[in-house]
């Protein structure tokens, strides 16, 4: 017969192994203790609920997607000055849309869904290696740690869900600068994001050991009790708070996270909008429908990691472009798809979807007929749909040739900062005291881009 966790507790209570005034506590109730994960106002209306964070390892090229260049396509392999010629596009664009908004034909899937999306084609990044760009546009410096964006989210708006952390990161492989880039660095531990491995135990010791949960949550409220004793005991530090809320998420994972993972309990329609058998979790497509399913169970930023470190497995171009059909194969259609289970779910008008990479990649190469492209930071595109944003819009420019911003620069500081305003967040305001300074998100930087919202 299984042991309810009342019988449990009076158990331990007649063999004298619990104290009369732990075995009120635990019969009543559980902690009062402060929860760093507490849900938090923001500081306006927002616009947004939550963010799906679309990260494309490796630097795409913005020439080759979402940024046509035919004066640089009518130079191709001709000599700019020693050792440095034009490259054009090797794929054709077409127009989609209402709007008329020309995207590459390495994305058809996404250009059908232009309408609902403002392409960003004159974005700046702070650093032109993976390193640098990779955790500048996540953590908005090159040089030094600092806490995900992710991370600053979690802090500043809490989860929705007690049993979920606010900030989940699916991720195959390690991108450039590794766990920096779901890191929480000087805000509390509990702000990390936790990193999800496709797979057949997508999160570590996901399963429970106890033999039922009514075990395993009587164990929980006991531990519960000793570590708010022992948090008391040491004036109520933030950092044990943090440390003591974190194995108490792990915990309500055990109970919350299978679910999310289980893509059998999708309709066959939804499973066929993605392309998916419910037990195949390789490609990006199993990554969009368990965001989609975070995202419903209160996850407030949601990151998909799309390659890592390994030229084979990412966008970085050097000599290897022709490898973008395949990768743009793997993305397309489930980010496409993606975008029409949120509308039909009408989910779409709350969630934020930004589409992003460290750079874009050079107009220019050393020798005619190369096949391949250098690091870019000066421009590349980026694209944001959903809670807030006009859709079927280009913001900003790029010259003729793609190599700098023509007009209306958008920073990684500005995007930031229009990703926390659209979240109902002031960037100015949601600060975190360390080292003897308030620090930010986006330092002394970052204006919201106020002409692509709605």
């Amino acid at each position: 017969m299984a042991t309810t966790r009342r019988q449990m507790i009076r158990s331990l209570a007649a063999s004298g192994l619990l104290l009369p005034g732990l075995l009120s506590e635990l019969m009543a109730s559980g902690s009062t203790a402060l929860d760093p994960l507490a849900s938090r106002p923001p500081h306006f209306a927002p616009k947004a609920k939550r963010v799906i964070f679309l990260f494309m390892t490796g630097g795409v090229s913005h020439i080759d997607t979402f940024d046509p260049k035919p004066v640089l396509d009518a130079r191709h392999d001709t000599r700019r000055r020693e050792r440095q010629y034009y490259k054009g596009s090797g794929w054709k664009y077409s127009r989609y849309g209402q709007s008329g908004i020309e995207v590459s034909d390495l994305f058809p899937k996404i250009g059908g869904m232009i309408d609902d999306i403002c392409v960003i084609r004159s974005m700046t990044n702070i650093n032109g290696d993976h390193f640098g760009g990779t955790i500048g546009i996540h953590t908005g410096s090159a040089t030094f740690n600092r806490p995900s964006i992710g991370s600053w989210v979690s802090y500043g708006l809490g989860t929705e869900n007690a049993n979920l952390p606010a900030f989940m990161v699916i991720s195959p492989g390690l991108p450039y600068a590794g766990g920096q880039v779901w890191g929480s660095d000087f805000l509390p531990a509990v702000h990390q994001g936790t990193r999800v491995i496709p797979g057949p135990e997508p999160i570590a010791n996901m399963l429970r050991r106890a033999p039922t949960a009514e075990l395993q949550r009587t164990e929980l409220d006991m531990l519960s009790y000793f570590n708010q004793q022992h948090l008391r005991g040491r004036g109520n530090d933030s950092q044990l708070s943090a440390r003591i809320k974190s194995f108490e998420t792990a915990a309500g994972m055990q109970m919350a996270a299978p679910d999310v993972f289980d893509l059998r309990k999708e309709s066959k329609s939804t499973l066929d909008l993605y392309g998916l058998d419910p037990d195949d979790t390789s490609g990006f497509a199993w990554q969009c429908l368990v965001g989609r399913r975070m995202i419903e169970r209160g996850v407030r930023f949601v990151e998909l990691i799309d390659g890592d470190s390994s030229v084979d497995n990412n966008w970085d171009a050097h000599a290897e472009l022709t490898k973008y059909d395949k990768l743009a194969r793997n993305v397309d259609g489930a980010i496409a798809a993606l975008i029409q289970d949120l509308k039909q779910r009408g989910m779409f008008d709350d969630t934020l979807l930004v589409f992003t990479t460290e750079f874009g990649r050079s107009p220019y190469v050393q020798n005619p007929g190369t096949n391949g492209r250098g690091h870019h930071a000066h421009v590349f595109s980026t694209w944001l749909a959903g809670a807030g944003i006009r859709g079927g819009m280009v913001y900003g420019s790029s010259d003729e040739l793609g190599d700098r911003v023509a007009e209306n620069e958008v920073s990684v500081h500005d995007l930031q900062a229009t990703i926390l305003h659209l979240l109902g967040m002031d960037h100015e305001r949601l600060t975190y005291r360390h080292a003897g300074r308030d620090f930010r998100l986006t330092d002394v930087h970052g204006h919201v881009v106020s002409n692509i919202l709605s």
